[in-house]
């Protein structure tokens, strides 16, 4: 499971301190006043009255990369220089590409019955084991799973040294990356199954993982090239990357139809079709250089918009007829390239309410700004942090043991392999089927209900998804599986769209990139976990499952807890200064009236200085 997989936003706005209420003018103070919905606080600026204005930033995988004050209009391509065409060619490439590439190795539990019959890994198990006749042996389950473990760690860990490419050479380098890293794997696999003492499975997955990350990072950037429906495009490319889990599942219909004809090796050779079409695709279609983002078009919009830029100060030496000429150029000029950007971005209106949708999600999050404009390490060190870490720490391992063993767990709990295989079969498919779904109803919901209340939602299924998870019962193992496959897209977008909201965009590279680092490496723990079920338990999951639900559900509530207190705690506070701010200003109002009505009585209003003549 990635947690690059639902980064819900590419661009947003951070919270930036302002002056402090107190000190402005009067009329400063009414507009501070008027817009006070739209504050939001720093925690531990709490003494100080103030509001903040927001600042558009563009979201940075890149660790390293400290954070830009300024959002710079050069930079990229405008969309309206490439045709209509092209882009939606690029678009439908893109998430064609993520479809097939992204995420394969996540298919892991539909591959599994093929590598078991293929007999990888066999040569590990015991005569005693193989003359039983086990269908797979302790030690050869083991090294599975951890062929799968691998290929998830690197997928987020990944992330970081991606990131950074994608930051500093751009999306047309991590393409070319990614196509290089999935072809290597397709011809490592395929040797793998081909020679006999070639043991190049857990490499060759790592380079699909490698590869898959590659591709998926910079396809966020194809959604510029239509910034109106850049929402929908970001939902096509998360929801390809969840389909791409099918990838395995198709070929295992494939395998199983053909009886094992289609061998693994001869369908990894087929596979490196796609890596060699994205290459293609990347030198005739796709785009050489990003699109400038809609930050960036904004401020084109703004120039756009300033008739003052018709006027020039050397048209003051031509003859009239001439600047006249000259400026009407200029004008006509001005407005076709605003006519091409409202297209792009819609009209005033249209952008009006998109910017009042932006406010309504702020508001409704409760936590907007909380860690906004606070030093990274300091973000890190805070409860706020510390503690969402954990959870998705303990959710990752938790979703990962459950992809490996599913099979395995309701083999024991069911007592038949028969019933498991079912249970297998349909977690096969509802897992792609479960985040395409979900997809467009997650970002209502992160929308449109507050932070706390979305952790509370989350906590509440992982608890039932525990309990659930240790009935043994076939209706039990349906429900579960329709509840996983929710679950794993929810946590995902409610845990990037929380480090957004509390840590905010200039810092999201190294505190996001932070968690999915170490919880990529914890999952290398995995392994041991499945060891523990097998020899202590002797194949009982229930212990595992009920010991990471209630830690699940411990930490959780913590969690939930913390941040609902603490969005009292900013409601509150922003209430209270709401009525400084209301005081004060009165005040000044009345003592601006008071002194005006002085100076009428004492003496003569000049309002100026500038004589106005009157003409006959």
């Amino acid at each position: 499971m990635s947690l690059v997989q639902h980064v819900t936003t590419f661009e947003g706005t951070d919270r930036e301190e302002a002056l402090v209420d107190l000190f402005l003018p009067p009329l400063e103070r009414q507009f501070s006043l008027e817009r006070a919905p739209e504050r939001r606080l720093s925690l531990e600026s709490a003494g100080n009255q103030g509001y903040a204005r927001s600042l558009r930033r563009v979201i940075s995988y890149d660790a390293l990369k400290q954070p830009e004050e300024m959002h710079e209009e050069y930079g990229g391509v405008t969309p309206y220089h490439v045709s209509t065409v092209r882009r939606v060619a690029q678009v439908v490439i893109t998430v064609l590409a993520c479809w097939f590439a992204s995420g394969i190795v996540f298919g892991f539990a539909a591959l599994k019955p093929i590598l078991i019959r293929e007999g990888v890994f066999r040569e590990m198990c015991t005569p005693d084991e193989i003359d039983t006749g086990v269908e797979v042996c302790f030690d050869q389950d083991l090294r599975l799973n951890f062929f799968f473990s691998v290929a998830s760690t690197t997928a987020n860990v990944s992330a970081l040294p991606i990131g950074t490419m994608l930051d500093r050479y751009g999306p047309r380098v991590c393409f070319y990356f990614g196509t290089v890293c999935l072809a290597a794997g397709s011809i490592l696999m395929s040797l793998a199954f081909h020679i006999e003492k070639f043991d190049g499975y857990t490499t060759a997955n790592f380079f699909l993982a490698l590869g898959g990350t590659s591709i998926f990072l910079p396809s966020f950037q194809i959604a510029n090239a239509f910034p109106i429906y850049s929402g929908t495009i970001v939902a096509l490319v998360t929801g390809a990357f969840d389909a791409s889990a099918a990838v395995f599942l198709f070929y295992r219909l494939a395998y199983e139809s053909s009886n094992g004809g289609f061998s693994p090796q001869a369908f990894f050779l087929v596979y490196l079709i796609v890596p060699i079409s994205i290459a293609i695709a990347q030198m005739a279609i796709l785009p050489s250089e990003s699109y400038k983002t809609p930050g960036q078009l904004d401020m084109k919009v703004e120039r756009a918009e300033d008739a003052l830029r018709d006027v020039h100060s050397s048209d003051d030496e031509l003859p009239d007829d001439e600047m006249w000429r000259r400026r009407k150029t200029r004008s006509v000029r001005r407005k076709r390239r605003l006519d091409k950007l409202d297209r792009l971005l819609g009209d005033e209106n249209f952008r009006k309410n998109k910017e009042k949708k932006e406010e309504h999600k702020q508001e409704a999050s409760k936590v907007w700004g909380a860690l906004h404009n606070k030093p990274a390490r300091e973000q890190m060190l805070s409860p706020w942090f510390i503690l969402i870490a954990l959870l998705t720490v303990l959710q990752m391992v938790r979703m990962n043991y459950f992809i490996a063993t599913i099979r395995e767990q309701y083999d024991y709990m069911l007592d038949s392999h028969e019933l498991a295989a079912r249970v297998n079969s349909f977690f096969d498919w509802a897992l792609p089927l479960g985040g395409v779904l979900s997809t467009p109803f997650l970002g209502i919901m992160l929308d449109n209900i507050s932070t706390p209340a979305v952790l509370f939602i989350l906590v509440f299924v992982i608890t039932v998804i525990g309990v659930i998870g240790s009935i043994p019962a076939l209706w039990a193992g349906y429900v579960n599986v329709i509840l996983f496959v929710l679950l794993r897209p929810f946590y995902y977008s409610a845990m990037s769209d929380y480090a957004t909201k509390v840590f905010g965009f200039a810092t999201f590279g190294r505190v996001y990139g932070t968690i999915i680092c170490f919880s990529g490496l914890i999952n290398l723990s995995q392994p041991a976990i499945d060891a523990l079920t097998k020899a202590t338990f002797h194949g009982n999951p229930i212990p595992v499952n009920a010991f990471l639900a209630t830690a699940g559900f411990l930490i959780g509530t913590t969690l939930v807890a913390f941040v609902g207190i603490q969005s009292h705690r900013i409601l509150k506070r922003l209430e209270n200064e709401d009525a400084i701010t209301v005081t004060n200003t009165e005040a000044d109002t009345l003592s601006i009236l008071d002194s005006l009505l002085e100076q009428d009585e004492h003496e003569p209003i000049d309002y100026g200085s500038i004589a106005i003549s009157q003409r006959d």
